[in-house]
């Protein structure tokens, strides 16, 4: 079958054939491109429409009223703030070396001792006499052995029995130098200076051989002890003094140094043992007094810190509003440590400015404000 059109030969009327033979599709991708241009228009024009009424909405909304804060350069501490107890320096469990009756206890529990005072006495009379004899047979055989020295040099005695004698002798010195060891135990003396505890020992009581006498301890210094967690054991470990406070007297604070740190955990929670030497001349610290350990991890000086409540997280972001002319911006910020209800900011603020700390969450960014307040220390406004 013969086509019905016959291609023309000249190129105008090529141009013409293919124009007409190809008019519905040249017409559907007109009107295409033409809806698109009308759909960008009418989007651009829509976006110019809603922020000129945003804009028109912003003017005719009246300001927020709000608080903000003047940043200025500050220090800011990482802490742990952990309880604890006092403990005596040294605690001595004081027993009898020798035994014998109680003659004399001439101290009381509670008294405050010095070292070399007198705490118990035993009946001494049966070591007096060992001692007397001991000293009567040392006598005898340094005699001897002096009198067997001078003949020995002419010949007179072998050098064995002069041997013998001089064996004699240091024996006898021995149980002299025994004896009146065993003499002046019978008077039992305060080992260190402190305070006696506990007395189990009462006049008229036999005691025999490491029966308890009392307890004494030193409390002219004290341990504040503190279980560290096992995050904090590192940071704890490099520092040289911790502030402790003492509640029994109203809050005391004290400052201790670090003298001893566990190298292993000492409870099932995984605590850590911290022991700080406080100075105690006075003896106002009594053992078993709780205490609270204020310990600080890390110290930034001149860091920037805000109110930790004038931060707004959302969608991942952290943000602040700044003041400046009575409009609020929308600033992102990056936080570093936190002391109490303060957080340092890293990144994202600089020395002056002003941070919305009350209002800024009925703002939002471009929006105008009546700052009713400015602060410089937040600790001064109470919300």
């Amino acid at each position: 079958m013969k086509n019905q059109y016959e291609k023309p030969k000249t190129a105008r009327g090529k141009i013409v054939f293919f124009f007409w033979l190809n008019l519905p599709r040249l017409i559907l991708l007109a009107m295409v491109g033409l809806i698109i241009m009308l759909s960008v228009t009418i989007s651009d024009k829509r976006s110019a429409l809603q922020a000129e009424q945003e804009a028109a909405i912003k003017q005719e909304r009246p300001p927020v009223n709000t608080v903000v804060m003047k940043t200025v350069p500050t220090t800011i501490s990482n802490r742990l703030n952990l309880p604890g107890s006092i403990e005596a320096w040294t605690k001595l469990d004081l027993t009898a070396k020798i035994a014998g009756t109680v003659e004399d206890v001439p101290v009381k529990e509670g008294a405050r001792v010095k070292k070399g005072d007198i705490l118990l006495l035993i009946e001494s009379d049966d070591y007096r006499i060992a001692l007397e004899r001991a000293s009567a047979a040392y006598k005898l055989a340094k005699s001897e052995f002096e009198r067997d020295k001078s003949v020995y040099s002419q010949g007179v005695i072998p050098t064995a029995e002069l041997d013998v004698r001089e064996t004699q002798m240091q024996t006898t010195k021995a149980d002299l130098d025994n004896a009146r060891l065993l003499l002046d135990r019978c008077t039992i003396r305060a080992p260190m200076d402190g305070v006696i505890r506990r007395l189990d020992a009462k006049t008229g009581m036999f005691l025999g051989v490491g029966d308890p006498i009392g307890v004494m301890l030193q409390i002219d210094q004290v341990k504040a002890v503190i279980g560290i967690p096992e995050s904090d054991i590192t940071a704890v470990r490099n520092l040289d003094t911790v502030t402790v406070s003492i509640q029994a007297l109203d809050d005391l604070k004290v400052v201790g140094r670090r003298s001893f740190v566990s190298s292993s955990p000492e409870s099932a929670a995984r605590l850590y043992r911290l022991e700080l030497a406080v100075e105690n001349p006075d003896h106002a610290i009594l053992p078993g007094m709780f205490v609270r350990a204020d310990i600080v991890k890390q110290k930034r000086n001149n860091s920037l810190s805000i109110p930790f409540y004038s931060i707004i997280s959302r969608n991942g972001e952290q943000y602040v509003f700044v003041e400046k002319d009575s409009v609020v911006e929308k600033r992102l910020v990056k936080t570093g440590i936190m002391e109490g209800w303060m957080v340092e900011i890293t990144k994202g603020l600089a020395p002056g400015e002003n941070v919305v700390v009350e209002g800024h969450r009925d703002v939002e960014d471009g929006r105008k404000v009546k700052v009713v307040k400015t602060i410089t220390d937040p600790g001064a406004y109470a919300l």
